[in-house]
């Protein structure tokens, strides 16, 4: 087995994570997980709401994120062990992608905290 660098590690693992993202969660391949999924009606505290749930055992991989997790990294890892100079230009873009949006998360979770507190004060 070829040497792995800490960094490259690193982007893999921020490539996988994106990757799974994109699989599970992501508008733009909604449409790979639509003839595997149904929509039910879920009553609930709030009200009813309407919740996908998988119709085979290939729709529970594509909302499963860490089934769709394990796959991805089985994906990258083994093609970059196979062919690495090819992957390792997917692996980046990947994990510049999947650096960027835990950053995005981590800010955008941290303004919700801001305003939750600025609304708070003001009615104190």
């Amino acid at each position: 087995m070829k040497d792995l660098s800490w960094m490259t590690y690193i982007m893999l693992v921020l490539a996988s994570y994106r990757l799974t993202h994109l699989i599970v969660f992501d508008k733009i391949t909604e449409f790979i997980r639509k003839p595997f999924v149904k929509k039910i009606k879920v009553e609930t505290n709030d009200g009813v709401k309407m919740k996908e749930v998988p119709t085979s055992m290939f729709g529970y991989l594509l909302k499963c994120y860490w089934c769709a997790g394990i796959w991805s990294a089985v994906l990258l890892g083994g093609l970059y062990l196979l062919f690495p100079n090819v992957t390792l230009v997917i692996i980046l873009i990947l994990s510049i992608a999947g650096g960027q949006s835990i950053i995005e998360t981590f800010v955008g979770v941290n303004i919700k905290k801001v305003d939750y507190y600025s609304e708070r004060k003001k009615k104190d």
